[in-house]
């Protein structure tokens, strides 16, 4: 992630940056080609100003990591020789892309889930004047990603398996994230939908492809790696990192500090499907079932703190660190039975990111 590039001149200083600078670096670069070159129509003035604060607000402030996952692993798949300044530029490229994939989703979730802060700041649709506007600035951002891709890559041959990828995924994510609001309807609190099979699911579903496999398949098929097999088996792996991925959301949604998390957490009076509650109900007495039943799903602090104090009877904190060591070192075995003909700095570059996380 830190590899320096030469990245043109000023006057006879080569300037050296990291893959994170020119990642930030590209940012202006494409607003200002959504949001000023693609159409000329003076009548679309204003909209287009519209699309430039959708962009400038929701695509930057996050992580990065599954933009910059897609030049990280592009470097572990190919030698220096072959990766040229183009090519660096496209990966960037298509990591924006996953990056406006992401506050595409970010931007519906937020009002699907009546959230108030996100990044460390209000969500979109709660600012003054946007509201339920916020649904088309969503479709805005899904867009975006379409436009970038035809202009920078429709010449290349990994072109078609790209927009296959991104639609592909697109459709994944949405099918897990309507398993989610099935399951954790508002108001309809039935603890009988909320099953370890169910959870992982919606886990598999609506993050673990989008956050861990599309990064790396994207990176695969710059490289023209277009096998199934060798897709199939870096899904595999992928898959179960993002399964702990969002276990460990979960988990941060009740126990992690809100300045350094940069959101408040609310998975409890949202009557979500969340690891804690599926993995407290296992192990619950009839008791504490009945006392989850009558405080799950409610907005007042009497009863989140009621659940809190469930969880933490059932020493949910314990059992969260010990399932994280497991799923450790059951990634470990996954790595090396199924990455063979994969570079597994790839895989260990995103456990590094996620294990011991705290945001």
């Amino acid at each position: 992630m830190g590899d320096a590039v030469c990245n043109g001149t000023h006057g006879n200083k080569q300037t050296l940056l990291s893959d994170p600078q020119l990642f930030e670096a590209q940012f202006d670069e494409l607003v200002t080609e959504l949001s000023e070159r693609d159409l000329a129509d003076p009548a679309l003035a204003d909209a287009l100003t519209r699309f430039r604060e959708v962009l400038v607000y929701n695509s930057p402030g996050g992580k990065r990591n599954r933009g910059l996952s897609v030049i990280a692993s592009l470097r572990d798949l190919l030698p220096p020789t072959r990766l040229t300044q183009d090519t660096v530029q496209r990966a960037l490229l298509v990591g924006w892309c996953i990056e406006l994939l992401q506050a595409f989703f970010l931007v519906a979730d937020d009002i699907m889930d009546g959230s108030v802060t996100r990044r460390g700041r209000s969500c979109w649709y709660k600012k003054d004047g946007i509201g339920l506007d916020a649904i088309n600035d969503s479709f805005l951002l899904e867009a975006a990603i379409y436009r970038l891709l035809r202009r920078h890559c429709r010449d290349q041959p990994y072109y078609v398996h790209l927009l296959e990828l991104f639609t592909e995924t697109s459709f994944q994510t949405e099918l897990g994230q309507a398993l989610d609001l099935m399951t954790s309807t508002p108001g309809q609190i039935d603890l009988n939908r909320f099953t370890m099979e169910r959870y992982k699911a919606i886990v598999k579903y609506k993050t673990a492809f989008y956050s861990f496999y599309l990064p790396v398949a994207a990176a695969m098929y710059i490289a023209g790696i277009e096998s199934e097999e060798e897709h199939n088996n870096a899904k595999h792996i992928l898959l179960e990192m993002g399964e702990f991925f969002q276990i460990q959301d979960d988990y941060l949604d009740c126990y992690g500090d809100p300045a350094v998390t940069g959101k408040i957490g609310t998975d409890i009076q949202d009557n979500k499907c969340s690891w804690l509650v599926v993995t407290a109900l296992e192990t619950m007495t009839p008791e504490q079932r009945a006392e989850l039943k009558a405080c799950y799903g409610r907005h007042d602090d009497a009863s989140i703190e009621k659940v809190k104090a469930l969880y933490c009877t059932l020493q949910m904190p314990t059992l969260y660190h010990k399932y994280e060591e497991d799923s450790y070192q059951r990634l470990q075995k996954l790595i090396a039975c199924h990455a063979q003909n994969l570079p597994h700095s790839i895989f260990l570059n995103f456990a590094k990111k996620i294990y011991k996380r705290n945001k």
